[in-house]
């Protein structure tokens, strides 16, 4: 669901959880399952809601909870039962756009003949972050509150790093899979390390003060990805 963002290092960390909160926040929200079931019936409900908070973000609103309920004329409890936090309905936002963003990516290298491997994988990161970089609504979200908006793609609390490092885990263990790439890394480790490779070069203005570049990143992911072939040479 979704269109791709084309249409449009240290991390700030949340604070310290209970167990509780924890637990809670692991969660499906009635949001979350809409989504997984693709559709609602009914006249106002937790898709609605999400389609109206994405259009806003995409326009460039700020998403206030308060706000987007009495738009669509319901309570703000209802609301917020329905999506959770403002992190978890921002952290669906971004994923159905990174998702539509990757299977973007994944398709066009899926059309280059002979692209296999590390190759393959590196021409799918790469197009996505290039995307990514010249997004507006996300460069804009980061402008204009760049420490909430690093919580949210960068944390725990929106929910989309862990569906970030699943999607790009299972892309590797297929190319495992085929014998097409031989990391010295689990493919989960594998997930997070690039995934937190992109976003230092991505938001490296934000984090430190350095131009965003990609090239780096894009030498960096051949550099996980070269495996055991690589390392009986050194």
């Amino acid at each position: 669901m979704g269109a791709p963002l084309s249409a449009q290092a240290s991390v700030v960390s949340p604070g310290t959880r209970t167990g509780t909160e924890a637990e809670r926040s692991c969660q499906p929200t009635p949001l979350a399952l809409a989504l997984a079931a693709g559709s609602d019936d009914r006249k106002v409900s937790p898709l609605t809601a999400f389609k109206l908070a994405r259009r806003w973000w995409l326009q460039g609103r700020r998403l206030n909870l308060s706000a987007l309920a009495e738009e669509l004329d319901i309570g703000r409890a209802t609301l917020m039962r329905w999506v959770g936090t403002k992190e978890l309905l921002l952290g669906e936002i971004l994923w159905s756009l990174y998702k539509a963003t990757f299977d973007q990516a994944k398709a066009r290298a899926d059309g280059c003949d002979g692209l296999q491997g590390v190759e393959y994988l590196a021409r799918i990161y790469a197009d996505i972050n290039l995307t990514l970089m010249t997004a507006v609504p996300l460069r804009r979200f980061l402008r204009d509150d760049p420490r909430f908006g690093l919580q949210v793609l960068t944390s725990n609390a929106s929910g989309l790093q862990q569906r970030l490092i699943r999607t790009w885990a299972a892309l590797f263990e297929e190319q495992i899979a085929a014998g097409h790439i031989a990391p010295l890394m689990e493919p989960e480790d594998l997930a997070y390390f690039i995934i937190r490779i992109g976003e230092g070069a991505l938001y490296s203005d934000l984090i430190c003060g350095r131009e965003p570049a990609l090239e780096p990143a894009n030498t960096a992911f051949r550099l996980l990805l070269s495996g055991k072939e690589q390392a009986s040479r050194a």
